[in-house]
């Protein structure tokens, strides 16, 4: 950076603590301990979602039961994330003890809201002639789980969604720093989840992109994607903490409605710009987390992306072979496990066969337990649908 090193900007947003659950479970330690092993995915097999039996990442851990909350905002979607805010709220209380509630934000990332609850419905009523609950109609609305976390932390300031695939729970992030820079807010919960169902798991099986076996990003073997589910929320604010979000490159090349642009022109531009804002250098990224979908388009377009700006030396690795893709959870999700490796010592390790295919671009995938002295900077990745894409840095504060 151009300033003093042990210093941040005073515009900066800080990422000051972190509630997670996916299918590695919903402790910090634990979770960092898988990542390092990179042998203990979270994947398992089911075909509870209509395709013959599918690693999927599926949270198993017990869920609130939200019986405490009107019938439509009883949804497993609104249990993730209350299962995750749940771990910070205690901090939530504190950091806003003294907040004009008014001057309290949400910015949430998602893609699927009530759809598997609205398959119930539509099952119970075509099979069954049940009559469709007055519930199921607002348990559909793409802004349910901002709302029920407004009403569960009692929160009267800017509330809203993004659902831009992807890139959403990213998107989440910037633009909740966004608010806390410009002075409309002084505290903002923000994050992603996104719950398995039906519609996602076969419509990315009708496009011919899920694996049947567990995902192996960047191999010459790899067969697509496996889908996930699960939460992650930041308390964000001008308020020094551990991590603080000082990059963020957003961009639409528009490529296709679902192909991204196989030069990697949109993904390098995003990254480009996230160091940009970041004042950071490539030689200081310490860490690339890659979207790496292991499909055959993306992996190949994003390691021509990475390899252009950080050729060969930085570590890389995609925790999608862990958690699945959490789709419009996925970018906070993985920004969680940025903000977790950025507090502890390891660097977490691809899951893989180690047979990288060739088309791929040379790129340094993490294959081996890394330890490391330090870790200062962080970029990571989330190309959505449509070519909405994003890049983050994440910086530890010194």
């Amino acid at each position: 950076m151009t300033n003093d090193s042990t210093a941040m900007k005073s515009s900066s947003i800080y990422m000051t603590h972190l509630g997670i659950v996916c299918s590695l479970g919903n402790d910090h330690q634990e979770i960092r301990e898988r990542l390092a092993r990179g042998k203990d995915h979270g994947l398992s097999y089911t075909d509870q979602y209509g395709v013959a039996s599918i690693p999927l990442g599926k949270v198993n851990c017990p869920l609130p039961s939200l019986q405490e909350l009107p019938e439509y905002q009883r949804t497993r979607c609104n249990q993730l994330m209350i299962a995750a805010v749940s771990q910070i709220k205690s901090d939530f209380e504190v950091a806003s003890k003294n907040i004009d509630p008014l001057r309290i934000g949400i910015v949430l990332g998602t893609s699927t809201g009530g759809i598997a609850e609205g398959e119930t419905a539509a099952q119970a009523y075509y099979h069954h002639n049940a009559p469709i609950s007055e519930s199921a109609y607002p348990q559909q609305e793409i802004s349910l789980p901002a709302e029920c976390l407004a009403d569960y932390l009692q929160i009267k300031g800017p509330v809203y969604t993004i659902s831009t695939a992807c890139s959403s729970g990213a998107k989440s992030l910037a633009s909740a720093r966004r608010l806390l820079r410009m002075g409309i807010c002084d505290l903002v919960i923000a994050g992603g989840v996104d719950s398995l169902c039906k519609l996602t798991v076969n419509g990315f099986n009708a496009l011919e992109s899920i694996s049947k076996q567990p995902c192996q990003p960047f191999s010459l073997s790899r067969e697509g994607i496996n889908i996930g589910e699960g939460a992650a929320f930041f308390l964000m604010s001008k308020q020094q903490g551990d991590v603080c979000l000082s990059g963020v490159g957003e961009n639409s090349d528009a490529h296709h409605i679902s192909a991204p642009e196989p030069s990697g022109t949109g993904a390098s531009a995003a990254m480009h710009l996230a160091l940009n804002d970041a004042d950071t250098q490539p030689e200081q990224i310490d860490y690339i987390n890659a979207h790496g979908t292991a499909t055959v388009q993306n992996d190949k377009m994003e390691s021509l992306a990475i390899n252009s700006i950080f050729g060969e030396k930085t570590p890389v690795s995609s925790t999608k072979s862990y958690t699945g893709h959490c789709l419009g959870a996925a970018g906070a999700i993985e920004a969680g496990i940025c903000w977790l490796t950025l507090t502890g010592t390891d660097l977490p390790v691809q899951i893989w066969d180690e047979v990288k295919d060739p088309d791929v671009a040379p790129i340094n995938i993490i294959q081996y337990s890394t330890k490391v002295d330090k870790i200062d900077y962080i970029l990571s990745n989330s190309f959505a649908f449509g070519g909405n894409n994003i890049s983050l840095i994440l910086e530890r504060s010194r």
